[in-house]
């Protein structure tokens, strides 16, 4: 009996409590690795328009650079949970190593126990065993004893059958698992050479656009001139909005500062601008992706999406402008209080200086140039450019 309760109790703490939390790390994998999984199928059709479009751009390179991002968390993913499959295993083996050993001890328990029963079953042995007692309470104990022996080897011989049918269960789902994380294994293997097959891909449109750097310089050149231009308009705006202040009536004021309070408040929760895509340039200097010694200051983010994606605003506001950029596109920039948000690279636009904007509402459809369907998004407050990816939520 005593084995028998070791073996209920070692299985409660050692099967339930640590199975329940890696089981959930376990679905938080499954669930990461559907994301990349989805995220991948989104990223391979910009990276095929891009393509389609024009060979050999930093549109493609981009795509790429961020397939190989996503293809090494897929990775992670399935390496994650061949860890938690082989600690599964690694618990099953333990947990059926000290079932058998109980198993063992249970039926040389309940052999021992046969073994004096056959003794007792003598009808001889058993009446001299009553009959020796020295008084009428000691007879009446002694047959009490003799059906509790006989209860416990009842009681001995179902703890046996539990038993095995413990380590059945455990046989069979530690096979399951087995059979899982080969195929996860084998999942890792093919994921790796897609993973081999981007990375020489991408090594060889790097050393393709290193020799078009003259054209690339010039491109840089033209982006800086549009980009300079975008600065003007916006310092431009928020003088106009500083001196509109200046002169708004009290009540416009407290209406101002309830929607900037109303905008911090949703810092890491607001909606992206466009419904898919990834960030191909980040927020700051970084250095430039084929051009050695060059570095690009970026005042916001440069999401890459699919061909004609309908741009949102990621919040209530009203327009405060709508302009067109030469080799950008059109731009919408919208106010909120005290902030902007800068919508640029538009081919279409939706709406018009004035206009009241909801969150979510579309404003315009994106701008394909060589092959490559970029929105330049940007969020200042008065004169500070403040980066988008710490205001909106994850992707």
């Amino acid at each position: 009996m005593s084995a028998g309760k070791y073996t209920l109790l070692f299985v409660l703490i050692l099967v339930f409590s640590p199975a329940l939390a890696q089981q959930k790390s376990k679905s938080q994998l499954q669930k990461e690795r559907q994301r990349n999984q989805e995220k991948i199928k989104e990223t391979e059709k910009i990276l095929s328009e891009t393509s389609a479009k024009k060979k050999n751009s930093l549109g493609e390179l981009n795509a790429l650079k961020q397939r190989i991002e996503q293809q090494e968390s897929l990775i992670g993913s399935i390496k994650g949970e061949v860890r938690i499959l082989d600690s599964e295993i690694s618990e099953n083996n333990d947990i059926i190593l000290t079932l058998e050993e109980d198993l063992n001890k249970l039926k040389k328990e309940y052999a021992a126990l046969l073994f004096t029963a056959q003794k007792a079953n003598n009808s001889t042995t058993r009446l001299a065993f009553l009959f020796s007692a020295e008084s009428f309470d000691q007879l009446i104990m002694r047959l009490r004893y003799m059906e509790q022996y006989s209860e416990t080897r009842k009681l001995q011989a179902e703890q046996i059958i539990k038993v095995q049918e413990e380590l059945g269960v455990h046989v069979k789902e530690i096979e399951g698992r087995r059979t899982e994380k080969n195929k996860l294994l084998s999942e890792e293997v093919t994921e790796n050479d897609n993973l081999n097959n981007l990375k020489k891909k991408q090594n060889v449109l790097v050393k393709t656009l290193s020799k078009e750097e003259k054209k690339l310089k010039r491109d840089l050149d033209e982006t800086k001139k549009a980009i300079a231009q975008l600065d003007k308009l916006i310092e431009e705006i928020i003088r106009e909005e500083a001196a509109r202040a200046a002169r708004a009536s009290n009540k416009s004021s407290e209406a101002n500062i309830a929607l900037s309070a109303s905008f911090e408040q949703n810092r890491n929760k607001f909606p992206w601008p466009v419904s898919s895509g990834f960030v191909s340039q980040k927020f700051g200097k970084q250095n430039h992706p084929v051009l050695k010694g060059i570095v690009i200051d970026n005042k916001g983010v440069n999401i890459q999406t699919k061909e004609d994606e309908k741009v949102k605003s990621i919040f209530d506001g009203e327009v405060s402008r709508v302009a067109f950029i030469q080799t950008m596109g059109n731009t919408v920039i919208i106010k909120h209080g005290e902030y902007l948000t800068v919508y640029a690279g538009l081919k279409e636009v939706f709406v018009r200086p004035g206009q009241k904007i909801s969150t979510n509402q579309e404003i315009g459809k994106i701008l394909s140039h060589d092959g490559v369907s970029e929105l330049r998004f940007q969020i200042f407050k008065n004169m500070t450019a403040l980066d988008p990816q710490i205001w909106l939520r994850n992707m």
